[in-house]
């Protein structure tokens, strides 16, 4: 047996256990399960994979895509420059950490990308937003980062600094961010919503649900929305490919 997972905390959101199992049946890889591992702690891995033998990949999610590189014995090129794994492989002792996030989310954005958007607003500074500043750079879109606890000094603003002028020159607009999230679905980003425009491009990586308010509202005011699930279904299955090649 074969046994696949997913370690972050909580995992109520994911759809990952669901799609797995449908692909797993649908193949039928009978020799192979995938689970969900909610660990309370970060600190909870090593006796995860002490007591799970079988285990031959994790993908990682909120809070841990920075937090796990502690306990990888080997890191990508990519993971090294991102600072953030989303896929784990285990061969035996040897946890080597890769990043499928930032396959999923090229191939994803750029199907709706217009000459036109040049600067992005990237919302949120975790691992999900480290891989998708790595694809920015590669396309060479110049990009400005938002948190709730700006740094003074740093290319990284505060919610209450975008203004008319800001949000007319950042065109695209990324939600990084678990805001809007289920069971939180009545939440968004805090941002200025009647700035948004038909030139606008709102792109949220949550994928449930199907349009966060955050997206809803950018439709509303003519803009271009991508949730993330087109982008979890590259990431997931370029998982799986790591997980099962030689």
């Amino acid at each position: 047996m074969k046994l696949y997972g997913l370690i972050g905390y909580p995992l109520g959101h994911s759809l990952s256990k669901k799609y797995f199992s449908n692909k797993l049946q649908t193949e039928g890889l009978i020799d192979c399960r995938y689970d969900l591992f909610p660990i309370p702690s970060i600190v909870d891995l090593p006796s995860l994979i002490n007591s799970n033998p079988f285990l031959r990949g994790l993908n990682v999610t909120i809070p841990y895509k920075q937090q796990v590189l502690e306990y990888v014995t080997e890191i990508t090129p990519a993971v090294r420059e991102i600072g953030a794994t989303n896929t784990i492989k285990i061969d035996g002792n040897k946890l080597t950490a890769y990043n499928t996030d930032v396959i999923g989310f090229e191939d994803s954005l750029v199907k709706k990308l217009k000459s036109y958007h040049t600067k992005a607003l990237v919302l949120g500074t975790g691992g999900a937003s480290k891989a998708v500043q790595y694809v920015l750079r590669k396309l060479k879109i110049e990009f400005l980062l938002v948190s709730r606890q700006p740094q003074e000094g740093k290319d990284l603003i505060g919610y209450s600094m975008i203004n008319e002028t800001v949000m007319k020159n950042y065109t695209v607009i990324i939600n990084c961010t678990p805001v809007g999230m289920y069971p939180n679905e009545a939440e968004c980003p805090p941002l200025p919503y009647h700035f948004i425009s038909d030139k606008h491009y709102l792109f949220d990586l949550i994928n449930n649900p199907e349009k966060p308010l955050f997206l809803e509202n950018g439709e509303k005011m003519g803009a271009v929305i991508q949730n993330g699930y087109e982008m979890f279904i590259m990431q997931a299955e370029e998982s799986w490919k790591i997980w099962n090649e030689d």
